[in-house]
This record gives structure tokens, C-alpha cells and sequence, in this order.
């Protein structure tokens, strides 16, 4: 029980030093951009939209894209993003706190309008609704400082993942796949609710590498650079797409051109630019264009 209640506390440390650093560690854009709205993308809303609320689901454990504050406000590059395209809308995003496996749900059944909130766009999740596509990541793993991890070479190892994420679901279980074809012993994947746990967990020993979006285990790395490090270089880019419900009578295509309003204007540039993650930008907004 000692040994218990210590690793527990040890976890709290960790993350604790993980979320209070988020603030003051990322790069945020200094001002909040202030657009008009663009008439042909609020021609595209549905009628019952226009000029109102739209309720968007967000998992706010995944820096910089979308965290909390120290005040417990919702903020990220993405959220920047998001009110932007509010705003070429005309209408206002009420953001939903949600865990991530629940959002693309949500969606689904209509219990909120829009997920926005790191999706990896594939044709699994295109099954069950549609993505409008901004922005372009990869896989990036991290290890302890010192150490000697190869995501090519990754059998019989303990790997940290967020619950729900692309990481989960789909590089690490088909990594695993293979190392068993090969005679290898496979790879434990060690799931956790939100992205500070997961990266707890490798800075407390208790896995051996941790793998997350690009933009995400560089800003890890960033907070915690004297304990943990990258591992290989980034790969499988794929793009990020807002989650939108099937047959949303328009809402896609509006969003879409919102996107497609702030590139031409230089505002998209320049929120991705305010927090340090343009590499992964956009000159096309496509829908459902994930594999």
C-alpha cells in the first residue's frame, strides 16, 4: 500500500508540474483575432444556425492545442482557430468539456454540433461522421532523457497513449500486430484518460516511451526538456479535421469556407505562426481526405 499511494503521489507531482507549467511555457498568440463575417460562409449554414450558438465538444488536455488556463479557461491554438471561424460565421461556439472517446459520439447523435479537438481524420471515424480538414499532423514518440527508443523497433515495450486517440486505436495496436507476426513479444499500450497523464507516466518510469500527436510531444517536451526528449523523427502525417454530424445540411461546407476566408486573409497563418506550430498548416481545405 505504501508503494501504492507513492507512485500516486508522485503522478500528482508530475502532472501537477505539467499543467502549471502549460500557461507560461507555450508560446500563445499574443492577440485574439478580430474578423468580420464572411457572407458566403454564412450563406452556407443551415437556417437554424445562423446568428446563434453553436455547441463545439473539446477534450482541454492536449497542449498547446487545447488545455486549460490557470483561471480553468479553455485555450489553445485551436481554440484561437475555432473563434476565428465563429466569427466568418456570425455566430458564437459554446465549448463543451468532454473526454475525447465521447466527442465523435456526441456528434453523432447530435448532442453537440461540432468536434474540435485534434481528430486525426480516417476512414474508420469517417463511418461515423464527417471532417473538415485544417491542419496537417504527425506521430511524434518521446523518451526519458538519455534513453535509446526506435518507434521502428518497439516490441515488448510499454507505450503511453491518450484513451480515444489515433495513437490508441490505430498506429500502436498495428505495430503490436507485427512485432507478434514476426515471433517479437508485442507492445503494451498503456492508455490514459488525458495527454498530462500519459506523459506523467514516462517521466515517472512507468512507461518506456510515450506517443502523441507532433505539436503535442514537442510542447511536452518543451515544459519538461530535463526529463524527457524525442524519440525518432515525426512520421505518418495525416490531416486534423473538425468532426462535423452526416448529412449536417450545410454545416461542413460552411466551415469550410470560413477556413478558406482566414487563409485568404492571412489570418489562419497567423494564429498557427502566434503559437509556434505553422508546419502543420494548411493551403487547402479539404473534407474527409484522411485514409
Amino acid at each position: 500500500m505504501r508503494v501504492k499511494y507513492a507512485v500516486v503521489s508522485v503522478l500528482a507531482v508530475a502532472a501537477l508540474a505539467l499543467t502549471g507549467c502549460s500557461d507560461n511555457g507555450t508560446p500563445r498568440l499574443e492577440e485574439k483575432i478580430v474578423v468580420a463575417a464572411d457572407e458566403a460562409a454564412v450563406a452556407l449554414l443551415p437556417a437554424e444556425l445562423q446568428g446563434g450558438t453553436i455547441t463545439v465538444g473539446v477534450d482541454p488536455y492536449y497542449a498547446p492545442n487545447e488545455y486549460k488556463d490557470e483561471d480553468g479557461t479553455i485555450v489553445g491554438w485551436e481554440i484561437d482557430l475555432a473563434d476565428a471561424i465563429a466569427q466568418k460565421l456570425g455566430v458564437t461556439f459554446e465549448y463543451r468539456e468532454m473526454t475525447f472517446d465521447s466527442i465523435l459520439p456526441a456528434v453523432a447523435d447530435g448532442t453537440v454540433n461540432l468536434g474540435f479537438s485534434s481528430f486525426t481524420d480516417n476512414a474508420e471515424r469517417q463511418q461515423l461522421v464527417d471532417f473538415v480538414n485544417y491542419y496537417d499532423a504527425g506521430i511524434q514518440w518521446a523518451q526519458v532523457v538519455g534513453g535509446n527508443v526506435n518507434p521502428a523497433k518497439a516490441c515488448g515495450l510499454t507505450v503511453a497513449v491518450q484513451k480515444g486517440t489515433y495513437e490508441e486505436t490505430d498506429e500502436l495496436p498495428a505495430k503490436s500486430s507485427a512485432c507478434e507476426d514476426g515471433g517479437q513479444a508485442p507492445i503494451t499500450i498503456s492508455s490514459y484518460e488525458t495527454q498530462d497523464e500519459a506523459t506523467t507516466a514516462l517521466i515517472v518510469g512507468q512507461a518506456d516511451a510515450m506517443s502523441a500527436d507532433s505539436p503535442i510531444t514537442l510542447n511536452a517536451v518543451s515544459l519538461v526538456r530535463d526529463q524527457i526528449e524525442v524519440a525518432g523523427e515525426a512520421f505518418d502525417v495525416a490531416p486534423y479535421g473538425i468532426a462535423v454530424a452526416k448529412d449536417s445540411g450545410g454545416l461542413d461546407k460552411a466551415i469550410q469556407k470560413a477556413i478558406e476566408s482566414l487563409i485568404a486573409d492571412g489570418n489562419y497563418e497567423k494564429v498557427l505562426e502566434g503559437w509556434g506550430v505553422a508546419d502543420g498548416s494548411r493551403a487547402e481545405v479539404t473534407i474527409n481526405a484522411g485514409a
